[in-house]
């Protein structure tokens, strides 16, 4: 957070207090810094605040913007503490940087408000009411996605109550400039009772009257988590047992629980309500989303994943994904208890992981690669120096020395992007034991493989593929991706040699995740890739309500490095790969 003065002529200088976000300077009342002067354009300079840093843009001024007397254009350039924007004849000096530790509003996050605006009471209705749709479905057998009663507002009554809803946003925004308030350093609190006040006087004066099974206070308690939260969403994130949470456009929300698809039957107020929630998710991380750039990928403050795709790509809205990740991260005993893994073969992971075999995790989207990697990271030694590297931070290793690097998408000019390759390359002067990459999907790949090549072993990663054999196949196309003309047989012998274990993990029609194969790769033979299954899931059958019946069982193959295991003194015992498979072959 940064601290700023502000000097206008015939006016007293006056402080105010950044957090991280994208502020509009100009002379419309829509700016979040609005200054009622001439010479400054309605919409006249952007400041972006993140937490090291301060940049200023102009916004296509009439009269321009001035960093320390030299003019700026529409590439956002770093304003060091000191300096001096200048706008018309207002003058912006950058005073400080303050210690989110010391900060007495260190507690407004623009973010995520969950906190505050979180009711025990309402969301233990809420748990019920799953409960009671959950038990519901249970034996449901028709094509129809099952709702999930998260507002109580009858869906026959939403189209009245989502009119009702703009119309309060509207006169909200004239009573009330919430970004104002934050900049003048009021806290969340303050944020979230002010709001709360306002939008209860507006729906006071309320001359429509509600449809059946509609109260003022459902509808007050939308009004208020869309106008200081992210509105619907809210109530969503702070219940542990949902997985994703799929938003498309404003007014069909759905989710995942236990591995089943529901749709709410809550709703945003239109698709500028959705906008502001995707602007308070990327806005503190530096990120922005709009017609030039209508894709972001993002992450909450507890690490889920958020992708946001707005029009013209979409076109159905402003559409957000957030895979949510486990307030505590699973631990092996975790996946072994939900029937993911055996003991056994988390055995053998942490003794590959021990002996520095470089292991990548092969699944399909939403199949657990991710949490499976963050259990299996948690095998790294605490002595040794870890660099991890991901598009988005999700990643939560608990180790002490850990380093961690996230990719930047391109600025507004197309400049500055950091692609997941430079990083992988820059790990390699970092002096790394392990280097663990959150997933190769493009021309890394090819710089993995010689990491790992070249003394960097003991690494992880992931990728996208069906099989651990599809997985070769999908190594191989990435390799090409780097743009280099290899022969396929240079790119297998670099496979072969870099890679020792695969692990499949995949997600089945019950929402089940398990880890169906571990598998070792041996040799090339001829221009082919060997393999040996080391453990699989042997699936036998369905129980009437759908749920998978079977077992992990070991092949029968023992790994050809168990020398190494022994010379590592590490307790293995070699009958836990003995054949189990019985009619499977």
């Amino acid at each position: 957070m940064y601290t700023i003065i502000i000097k206008q002529p015939d006016k007293a200088d006056s402080r105010a207090k950044l957090v991280p976000g994208v502020y509009r300077l100009g002379s419309s009342p829509a700016s979040h810094m609005q200054f009622n002067r001439p010479e400054i354009s309605a919409k006249h300079a952007l400041l972006t605040v993140t937490e090291n840093s301060i940049k200023v843009s102009d916004a296509g001024s009439s009269n321009g913007t001035l960093l320390d007397g030299n003019k700026i254009g529409t590439e956002a350039v770093e304003a060091p503490i000191g300096s001096t924007i200048k706008i018309g004849h207002v003058e912006i000096i950058i005073e400080e940087k303050i210690s989110p530790q010391l900060d007495p509003v260190q507690k407004f996050d623009p973010s995520l408000t969950s906190k505050v605006l979180a009711d025990p009471k309402r969301q233990e209705k809420i748990e019920a009411e799953i409960a009671k749709t959950i038990e519901k479905v249970k034996n449901l057998e028709g094509k129809k996605i099952p709702v999930l009663k998260i507002s109580g507002i009858p869906e026959e009554s939403r189209p009245i109550v989502q009119e009702i809803k703009k119309q309060a946003h509207g006169e909200l925004l004239k009573r009330l400039n919430l970004k104002r308030m934050a900049i003048s350093g009021a806290s969340e609190e303050e944020l979230a009772d002010k709001a709360k006040g306002v939008i209860h006087d507006i729906l006071s004066d309320l001359t429509v009257s509600l449809p059946y099974g509609v109260t003022l206070e459902k509808i007050e308690t939308e009004l208020v988590h869309e106008a200081i939260g992210l509105g619907p969403l809210e109530d969503l994130i702070c219940m542990n047992d949902i997985t994703e949470v799929m938003v498309n456009g404003p007014n069909y929300v759905y989710v995942e629980r236990a591995g089943v698809l529901f749709r709410t039957d809550t709703a945003f107020a239109d698709d500028n309500q959705v906008m502001a929630a995707i602007e308070r998710i990327v806005s503190p991380l530096g990120r922005r989303i709009d017609e030039s750039s209508p894709m972001v990928d993002a992450r909450l403050k507890d690490g889920s994943r958020v992708n946001a795709i707005i029009p013209p790509l979409s076109l159905i809205g402003p559409t957000i994904t957030i895979r949510k990740f486990s307030k505590t991260p699973y631990t092996v005993k975790d996946l072994v208890n939900f029937g993911s893994m055996t003991e056994d073969m988390a055995k053998f992971l942490d003794v590959c992981v021990k002996i520095r075999k470089n292991i990548i995790i092969s699944g399909g989207t939403g199949s657990g690669k991710t949490t499976l990697l963050n259990v299996v990271s948690s095998f790294l030694p605490e002595r040794e120096r870890i660099v991890t590297i991901e598009d988005a931070a999700e990643l939560q290793l608990k180790q002490e020395h850990v380093v961690r690097l996230e990719a930047r998408p391109p600025n507004i000019e197309g400049k500055g992007e950091i692609a997941i390759r430079d990083l992988v390359r820059n790990s390699l002067r970092m002096r790394p034991d392990r280097i663990v990459v959150g997933e190769c999907r493009g021309g890394e790949a090819l710089d993995m493989l010689q990491a790992m090549n070249t003394g960097h072993d003991g690494s992880l990663t992931t990728i996208h593929s069906n099989s651990p054999r599809d997985a070769l196949a999908r190594l191989e196309t990435l390799v090409l991706m780097a743009g280099f003309d290899l022969p396929l047989r240079a790119i297998r012998e670099q496979v072969a040699s870099a890679i020792t274990i695969i692990v499949q993990v995949d997600r089945h029609k019950d929402g089940t995740r398990k880890v169906s194969n571990i598998s070792e790769i041996t040799k090339m033979e001829g221009e082919v890739i060997t393999m040996q299954e080391i453990f699989i899931f042997k699936h036998e059958s369905w129980t009437p309500d759908g749920k998978i019946i079977g077992k992990h069982v070991g092949c029968g193959n023992i790994p050809t490095f168990m020398e190494e295991i022994r010379r590592a003194k590490l307790d293995l015992d070699i009958s836990i790969f003995k054949d189990g498979r019985g009619d499977y072959r």
